[in-house]
């Protein structure tokens, strides 16, 4: 059963030199300008004989960085840009994204080979266990507004610019008017700012010490979101909800 999947560089606009490369677990594949045992040739000056490997596992893989000098990143094309670098000579670095773009330096040039990991492995549930159940690490409620603003803020990363500038408060309001024609500056402001509290990045009003001035709350907010997968791009639907949704 394949479990990796790897899309070569394309060489012109709209094709690719060779088609999609599927590695079951323990294959291997080599790339690079002239690389051995029938590996994925990039045809590029800038690009080294041998330049990686990549190792299929079952549910992941790893990267190899054969040259001698380049550093690859490899990206998360879904994260907030997400990514790791892998530098020279360094063997067997895990990668953790289920979709993934190595990013090649060659000669002024950056070549993009993405790879998919598409296989997922859970864990079988035991059945009930005995005890009081584990308490949720954030507790957000879908149908309150808060959530709509923290969609909101979050959109533009999760369809498809992971570094794409957060909204402004106005550009919050715009979005939302439609299902919530009495959004204000001051409601949108005063959600992002019980977000903040909620959600732990500041203490409550109420305690002794509210702790330092957050700077960058929009950002520390989605940043927290879309690294624990508080928000989704399937969440965005709440953005189109009928006007009659249960207000906060």
């Amino acid at each position: 059963m394949y479990s990796i999947i790897v899309v070569p560089p394309p060489t012109t606009e709209g094709e690719h030199e060779t088609p999609q490369l599927r590695l079951a677990p323990g294959e291997r594949l080599t790339f690079g300008r002239s690389p051995a045992d029938n590996g994925l040739t990039i045809a590029h000056e800038g690009v080294s004989r041998a330049a990686g490997e990549i190792t299929a596992h079952s549910a992941y893989w790893i990267l190899s960085n054969l040259s001698a000098h380049q550093t690859y990143v490899v990206e998360n094309p879904e994260g907030a840009g997400e990514h790791i670098k892998v530098g020279p000579g360094r063997l067997d670095a895990p990668v953790p994204f289920e979709f993934s773009r190595i990013v090649l330096p060659a000669a002024g040039d950056l070549l993009p080979i993405e790879v998919w990991a598409p296989r997922h492995d859970y864990l079988r549930s035991p059945g009930g266990l005995d005890g009081a159940t584990t308490a949720p690490a954030f507790s957000v409620d879908r149908t309150k507004r808060y959530f709509a603003v923290l969609a909101a803020l979050c959109e533009p990363r999760l369809r498809g610019a992971p570094h794409a500038p957060l909204p402004t408060v106005d550009q919050v309001v715009d979005r939302l008017i439609p299902h919530w024609p009495s959004v204000t500056r001051t409601t949108v402001q005063w959600n992002i700012d019980y977000l903040a509290v909620k959600l732990r990045l500041k203490p409550g009003p109420d305690t002794a010490d509210t702790g330092p001035r957050l700077n960058g709350k929009k950002e520390s907010l989605v940043s927290l979101a879309l690294r624990f997968d508080l928000v989704r791009e399937d969440d965005l639907v709440v953005l189109a909800a009928s006007r009659d949704r249960t207000a906060r």
